[in-house]
């Protein structure tokens, strides 16, 4: 069921470098959608990465970090660039967003996949092997090597330095992103591969094993097993052969970004990040653009928007259950693809590049047109 305005909090973190700029777009559909009594938003905004460092002193602060918290969904930018590198590991940037997710436990981040029409050709792969695609990789994001302990950088008796990261996961942690991706599977193709490096990891064994157990709960869904250098190879293989995959947080970073690529472009591709629902079905969440803060192209107005205004849709269908509308979003988006609007990160050599506000005019366009 949908959720009345009153119940759509959503916190708008804009972050940095691209961040504002593509946002901004975002907002403009997301007024849009207000003044045509489509939907409406409960909305605050907050700071987070190098601009929160700039103001606070610390790249979250625990204001920001609640406000997220009672949220019913954080709409977030790009965090980083080279201003704030020199500084110590705890307050860089994206040390802000690795708290939201863990502090939010948003263990299941959603990277689809998909290659529209118009960009068929954008590709770095044949047309015939991306025209078409559309496949759902489900990072497990709150555990693995990314946070597991032991981990830093200790001194020898020697002398020399030694760097250690530990890649821990329970079976619960496991269980809960593989349900997440078997309920995705059962809305799609009914289809899931479960990707790990069982071969010379331990815990890859024990992704198997749970893998098994919870695919026993889904007789709809095809569960097949495959070795993460191998998906690798196979993405720019035959990447239509996928339907859901899902691995832990090593391996989904690494093969998101490369699943990313065979779209075209980075500026294309939303994500969501789910935690888990409670009694009422509420699960906190937050949707961002895969692409980053791009600080060589800050401030210029020539970013892509499309990526965070598809991650407003994404937030649209899994928070809000507004489906039709997240239809709406989407198809605008197509349109505006197939009209031949391009941002430089899709136009080939013979385009009229336009900028991120041109690009959003429109999509606002579209939206008015089927509104």
């Amino acid at each position: 069921m949908a959720q009345s305005a009153s119940n759509r909090k959503v916190l708008v973190l804009p972050g940095d470098g691209i961040g504002p700029e593509i946002m901004g777009e975002v907002m403009r559909v997301v007024e849009f959608f207000d003044k045509r009594r489509i939907a409406s938003f409960d909305i605050k905004q907050g700071l987070v990465g190098g601009s929160a460092y700039d103001a606070s002193g610390t790249p979250l602060t625990d204001a920001t970090l609640a406000e997220a918290m009672s949220s019913d969904a954080v709409l977030f930018g790009s965090v980083g660039g080279p201003k704030w590198e020199t500084l110590p590991f705890e307050l860089q940037p994206e040390r802000g967003l690795l708290r939201l997710r863990k502090e939010m436990d948003l263990f299941a981040n959603l990277r689809p996949a998909v290659v529209f029409e118009a960009l068929a050709d954008a590709s770095a792969l044949k047309r015939d092997l991306v025209a078409g695609l559309d496949l759902m990789i489900v990072r497990e994001l709150t555990g693995g090597i990314y946070f597991g302990d032991p981990r830093g950088v200790e001194t020898l008796p020697d002398g020399t330095k030694r760097g250690i990261n530990t890649e821990v996961y329970t079976e619960a942690e496991i269980e809960r992103v593989l349900r997440a991706g078997f309920e995705l599977a059962r809305k799609r193709q009914h289809r899931l591969t479960e990707v790990d490096k069982a071969n010379v990891m331990e815990s890859g064994l024990l992704w198997r094993e749970v893998a098994r157990r919870v695919a026993a709960d889904y007789p709809d869904v095809e569960l097949s097993f495959m070795y993460a250098d191998n998906c690798a190879m196979q993405l720019v293989r035959a990447p239509k052969q996928f339907d859901v995959i899902v691995t832990s947080n090593l391996f989904g970073d690494i093969l998101s970004d490369c699943a990313a690529m065979l779209t075209g472009s980075l500026g294309m591709l939303p994500s969501a990040s789910l935690g888990a629902a409670d009694a009422s079905g509420r699960r906190r969440a937050l949707y961002e653009p895969v692409h980053g803060s791009a600080p060589d192209i800050a401030g210029k107005g020539v970013a892509n928007p499309l990526a965070c205004i598809l991650s407003f849709a994404m937030m649209l269908r899994y928070s809000f259950d507004l489906a039709e509308e997240a239809d709406l979003v989407e198809n605008a988006v197509r349109q505006t693809l197939a009209a031949g609007i391009r941002t430089g990160d899709i136009a080939g050599t013979s385009d009229t590049r336009a900028t991120t506000k041109q690009m959003g005019d429109v999509v606002l366009k579209e939206l008015e047109k089927a509104a």
